[in-house]
């Protein structure tokens, strides 16, 4: 309970400087960036939000960008990064509501292909629900065959 009440307060700050929302569900967080446009600033403090929540029971995240129309060149790289920083870390990462500009911008930083994404929040919730379904079930393939 004390890692949450951190997180929320870290997030508060952190939207006083970039505008952004939160809605906490069951198994995810959903970030909904308020912003048009991702400058390298922003990336930075996108980072800065997203990382306490690795330190949380609940440490999934999926990244709402439908208000996004614009994003600064290496944006791209820093979102790709985070997202195989929380793979590493036994969580997932989704991101959704990519405009064609923002699935432009990774196509040309040739990132498309690391990028876990999908078209509508709804599928994006699908997908860290089978992602924690999957890591349950690799938990509990911890037996051993006797001779």
């Amino acid at each position: 309970m004390k890692k949450l009440v951190e997180l929320l307060f870290t997030l508060v700050n952190l939207q006083k400087k970039m505008s952004f929302k939160i809605d906490t569900k069951e198994k995810f967080h959903v970030i909904t960036l308020s912003e048009t446009h991702i400058s390298d600033i922003m990336a930075t403090e996108l980072e800065n939000a997203c990382l306490p929540v690795l330190q949380t029971a609940m440490k999934n995240v999926i990244l709402n960008l439908s208000n996004v129309t614009g994003i600064d060149k290496g944006v791209t790289r820093t979102i790709v990064e985070l997202q195989q920083l929380f793979y590493e870390s036994n969580a997932s990462f989704v991101v959704c509501h990519l405009s064609p500009t923002i699935e432009a911008a990774f196509e040309e930083d040739e990132l498309a292909d690391f990028l876990n994404q999908t078209p509508t929040e709804s599928e994006a919730w699908d997908i860290v629900q089978m992602e924690e379904i999957e890591r349950e079930l690799l938990d509990g393939d911890n037996f051993s065959f006797k001779e």
